[in-house]
């Protein structure tokens, strides 16, 4: 195990976030094993809550699947996340991750694409998908913009609308 990975392990324990995590594996009646890099695997939580398919608490990464889900890109964006418990002291990083995840769910309606510890723990590897902000998706033809009007030039229900501005008669 390299250093950090020690460090982490220690700052983890000393912060109480692997206690947490080891508390939480116990009340979810997960299966632990020893895992790579100072890592504890939980496998087969049975408390519906969180949703995603593992995640992590301290050093403790949980899931509800059996042994051999947590492997490659989804087992190192997990890892990642116990040395983001260690870069925020452990137990404050629940309450900002739950700040990051309402941020990221009002800039594109998903809870990860925008979320800052996602994106650090690399998204695609945990499983999730980037999305744009909900202000640059373009519109399909013929939806109406801001205010419910048709953009000159688009078109509309009622056919397509010059791009010219109208004159009025005299």
């Amino acid at each position: 195990m390299r250093r950090w990975h020690r460090t982490r392990r220690a700052l983890n324990y000393a912060n109480l976030s692997t206690p947490v995590g080891l508390l939480v594996a116990r009340l979810g009646r997960a299966r632990l094993t020893a895992g790579p890099d100072g890592l504890l695997l939980a496998y087969g939580y049975r408390i519906p809550f969180p949703v995603a398919g593992a995640f992590t608490v301290g050093n403790v990464v949980l899931t509800r699947h059996g042994e051999g889900y947590l492997t490659g890109a989804l087992l190192r964006h997990e890892a990642r996340h116990a040395s983001q418990y260690a870069a925020c002291a452990g137990l404050p990083m629940l309450p900002l991750y739950v700040a990051a995840a309402a941020l990221s769910l009002l800039v594109c309606g998903n809870p990860a694409s925008w979320n800052v510890f996602e994106r650090l723990a690399v998204l695609e590897d945990g499983g999730y998908r980037r999305r744009p902000p909900w202000w640059s998706r373009t519109r399909a033809p013929g939806t109406p913009g801001p205010g419910g009007r048709h953009p000159v030039g688009e078109n509309t229900p009622h056919g397509v609308r010059d791009r010219r501005p109208r004159r009025r008669p005299r």
